[in-house]
């Protein structure tokens, strides 16, 4: 795309964005009550992973590891999700809408790991903070007296996710810029822009890393009520290859994608806004009768699209993506109830322990992408109760991935995750470790072990929190033996809120 058309049509996402505020604008508060949510806590303490912080940083500190971390496996987990979520008396309802707080977790190499965690620096963390109030929209809670935006980064909550590109940390979330951190001290450096004509366009939560060290993802100009989607392209040095708009023929929400080796694949889930006011999820609804609008994107031409139709489905998470005999097939999580899915956990955040807080009845299904007829089909895996899919990023483009998921099982204490799985598709295999009922388990990134050359060869490193115990953990399993449980294990003597993602750097 040339530039002038490529700025002619960003103007369309700027001039969404310049109404915005409009659209976002002040309504009667309905956030949920903090005297409830404690009332609640106080009844089931596992909702201590949808708590509040009172302070912008967490730790230093330093606990033993329970059994050997094995040889090879060095280096820091950094984290991120939604910390802040009360202020003067207003809590927000909706898990998306609190500030950022980035953990790092530290295998220091001497049998101990440490734990620092610091809120991310953003503009609008720095106004409330220092107002001590809420000032800004946020995506599913409506503000009272809300103030007017200049640009989606004056309500960037930089929650959702992190990565890391020759070195450097960014804080990431859905509709803003990537907010670069120092990786020792998590301090926040401010936010990216990748070339000047692109400031505070949206750079989403989950960057996909190509074989050859460079970076795609996608900014949301439609979710923002403009039109297209920008496809980045960044250089494994850090520095930006290419952006193009990809004009698309209906809004869509999409939080991330999937890629071969040849290609990208973006889902278009279709919504239509509620009449009103209100926030983004507030006013969103999903439309189940209408078809998910998939784009299969070639990397040589990211300004053009082979458009796919399918049976609708509400998407957040994709695992791997591989392309053999003309076909592409796309494993994704599918939330059957789409209201849990517009506002997941909402009853958690309410403090309503007898609410339908479910986060954990997705299913895994695949999507099937004939590149020779144009068709698309929806086939069924028959694995149900997960998210947050996760596999090793070296498996062949024209091969399945093995899976890895956080499990719901019946009889957890929370209506959460509790159980960790490896799944084999191909061989109908499966192998699943239970934490217990009484611990909330998070995603696990899969971790490639030193000189290692065969895919799963490697571990899984994920975060824990303890309710009955009061406690938030780490562990580590061999990928190959996630039956076996942790080959290590560490506990702080506190607990932080669950998070959403994470990016494993290694020493």
């Amino acid at each position: 795309m040339d530039r002038r058309r490529f700025l002619r049509t960003l103007l369309s996402g700027a001039t969404a964005l310049a109404v915005a505020p409009t659209l976002l604008r002040s309504e009667p508060a309905f956030a949920g009550d903090p005297a409830r949510f404690a009332a609640g806590l106080r009844a089931q303490p596992w909702l201590e992973g949808w708590s509040s912080v009172q302070t912008e940083t967490l730790g230093p500190s330093t606990v033993q590891i329970e059994g050997r971390l094995p040889v090879g496996f060095a280096g820091t987990l950094y984290r991120n999700g939604p910390a802040w979520t009360e202020r003067a008396g207003f809590r927000y309802e909706h898990w998306f809408d609190g500030d950022g707080m980035v953990h790092g977790w530290r295998f220091n190499g001497d049998g101990t790991v440490g734990h620092h965690a610091r809120m991310v620096a953003t503009p609008k963390f720095t106004r409330e903070q220092k107002a001590g109030c809420f000032l800004y929209p946020v995506a599913g809670t409506s503000i009272p007296d809300m103030q007017p935006i200049r640009n989606n980064d004056d309500a960037n909550t930089a929650n959702t996710s992190v990565t890391m590109i020759n070195g450097r940390l960014f804080a990431l979330s859905e509709a803003g810029s990537a907010f670069e951190l120092d990786p020792d001290e998590l301090t926040t450096l401010g936010p990216v822009t990748w070339r000047p004509d692109l400031a505070a366009i949206p750079f989403s939560a989950h960057p996909l890393v190509d074989r050859d060290g460079s970076s795609w993802n996608f900014g949301s100009i439609s979710m923002m009520g403009g039109n297209g989607l920008v496809v980045w392209h960044i250089g494994r040095d850090g520095t930006l290859a290419s952006a193009d708009v990809l004009e698309t023929p209906v809004p869509g929400y999409l939080h991330s994608f999937a890629m071969t080796d040849r290609h990208l694949v973006f889902a278009l889930i279709p919504f239509r806004y509620r009449e009103g006011h209100g926030a983004f999820f507030e006013r969103l609804r999903f439309q189940q009768d209408q078809p998910l609008r998939i784009a299969v994107v070639d990397k040589a031409t990211p300004a053009q699209a082979r458009w796919f139709e399918a049976d609708f489905a509400a998407i957040y998470h994709f695992g791997d993506a591989h392309e053999r005999d003309g076909r592409i097939t796309v494993r994704a999580v599918q939330h059957v109830d789409v209201e849990e899915a517009r506002s997941p956990m909402k009853a958690a955040m309410n403090g309503d322990v007898h609410g339908d807080a479910h986060s954990g009845t997705g299913t895994l299904r695949e999507l099937v992408l004939d590149l020779r007829s144009g068709k698309a089909r929806w086939q069924e895996t028959g694995i149900a109760g997960v998210e947050f899919p996760m596999f090793d990023a070296r498996t062949a483009s024209s091969s399945p991935a093995r899976l890895y998921a956080p499990i719901h099982a019946e009889g957890s204490t929370a209506p959460y995750f509790s159980r960790i799985g490896a799944f084999d598709l191909v061989r109908d295999r499966r192998q699943v470790h239970d934490y217990g009922r009484d611990v909330l388990v998070e995603e696990h990134l899969f971790v490639p072990r030193p000189g290692g050359t065969r895919p799963d060869e490697g571990w899984l490193v994920g975060t824990l929190l303890d309710a009955a115990r009061g406690r938030s953990g780490i562990a580590v399993l061999d990928a190959q033996r996630v039956d076996d449980g942790p080959l290590a294990q560490a506990w702080l003597p506190y607990t932080v809120p669950l998070g959403f993602h994470g990016h494993f750097a290694a020493r």
